[in-house]
């Protein structure tokens, strides 16, 4: 059963490499379909069915000018993605200035222990 939370979406579209390159190519500036699927060893159908998946996540929106389909990112849909991103490091951070002083104290204190065992 694919994911229903915004979040899930956004991440589970951004796990294919391929995905990934068209956002970082639409970053510059929009592009077709047709343009997009130049810079690909895959049909154009298989572009499309890409940018399909981008854009269910919203991270895509696609605004037809006549004959040609242009993309273009929508980098507000980042946002939530990044707001997790950054309270994950945050965490993470803390966890691992809290080891930090954990093992200076450990190994401060085996010092000690071990200067103290020398001079007996």
């Amino acid at each position: 059963m694919p994911p229903k939370d915004p979040l899930s979406i956004t991440f589970s579209a951004l796990a294919d490499p391929t995905r990934r390159d068209i956002v970082a190519r639409l970053r510059g500036k929009p592009m077709t379909v047709s343009a997009l699927a130049e810079k690909y060893s895959m049909s154009r159908p298989a572009v499309s069915q890409h940018l399909a998946v981008l854009e269910r996540a919203s991270l895509v929106e696609r605004d037809r000018r006549g004959q040609w389909i242009e993309c273009s990112l929508s980098p507000a849909a980042l946002d939530p993605a990044t707001e997790w991103l950054n309270q994950q490091r945050v965490t993470w951070n803390e966890r691992l200035d809290h080891l930090d002083d954990y093992l200076s104290r450990s190994t401060l204190s085996e010092n000690h222990r071990t200067q103290e065992g020398r001079k007996s």
